[in-house]
């Protein structure tokens, strides 16, 4: 796995691209990206790398929460998430992750919550077709028979039932990076992903496409060599 960001949705818009094409994109905020803590296998036993996200007032989090982030140099942050990585190699250097984390033109994969619609019965819940509307019916948009008889005379787990609907977790695959602004630390993808205005999402690079190779140790030998 490769390191991701956390981020906020601030909305949609369109650009157009070089053929004059307007092209839907979702505008995600990650600015405040620091790392947290860098785990490694002598260490903790495998390789990974936390991340925080968004200020917080400290009050708001527990005391071991806050006691962990101080340890760590950090401000309070509302959002905290680790990414695995396969070896210690992998490790990055710094501790300010940006919009330079993704490239234009890779795929990711972009993790929200989907916006709660309270609850709901089957034909929005579970897109049934409903039954007839005629004049004198009586079951226009209920559910119809759930029972199973009189063996095993009880409701199957798991069947269509009304209830509520929205606030899953939903994951959108192969979108790609349309543009990155690094003055404004957002990143345009293409299409929507989960969640309302100031939802929080976590972005990361597709898992069925390969990602670019990040080379940390390069770019800090090139910062390196450049001051020397």
């Amino acid at each position: 796995m490769s390191i991701g960001l956390i981020g906020k949705k601030v909305g949609m818009t369109r650009i157009f691209n070089e053929e004059g094409e307007a092209v839907a994109v979702t505008v995600i905020d990650v600015s405040d990206n620091v790392f947290l803590q860098k785990k490694t296998v002598e260490k903790d036993g495998y390789t990974a790398v936390q991340v925080g996200y968004g200020e917080q007032k400290e009050s708001r989090l527990s005391r071991p929460e806050a006691g962990h982030i101080k340890a760590n140099g950090a401000s309070p942050k509302s959002k905290i998430l680790e990414f695995r990585l396969e070896s210690d190699d992998q490790l990055p250097n710094g501790d300010h992750p940006g919009v330079d984390l993704f490239e234009e033109g890779q795929w990711i994969d972009v993790i929200g919550t989907s916006k709660g619609k309270g609850f709901q019965g089957v034909m929005k819940r579970f897109h049934f077709s409903g039954q007839p509307m005629s004049h004198g019916h009586m079951m226009h948009r209920r559910p119809g028979g759930v029972g199973a008889g009189t063996d095993p005379g009880r409701i199957w787990k798991n069947k269509d039932m009304p209830g509520r609907h929205g606030n899953y977790r939903k994951t959108i695959q192969n979108l790609k990076v349309i543009q990155k602004r690094v003055e404004d630390n957002v990143i345009l993808v293409s299409g929507a992903v989960p969640g309302a205005k100031g939802g929080y999402v976590v972005i990361r690079p597709a898992i069925k496409h390969d990602a670019p190779v990040q080379t940390f140790e390069a770019k800090a030998t090139t910062e390196e060599a450049s001051e020397g």
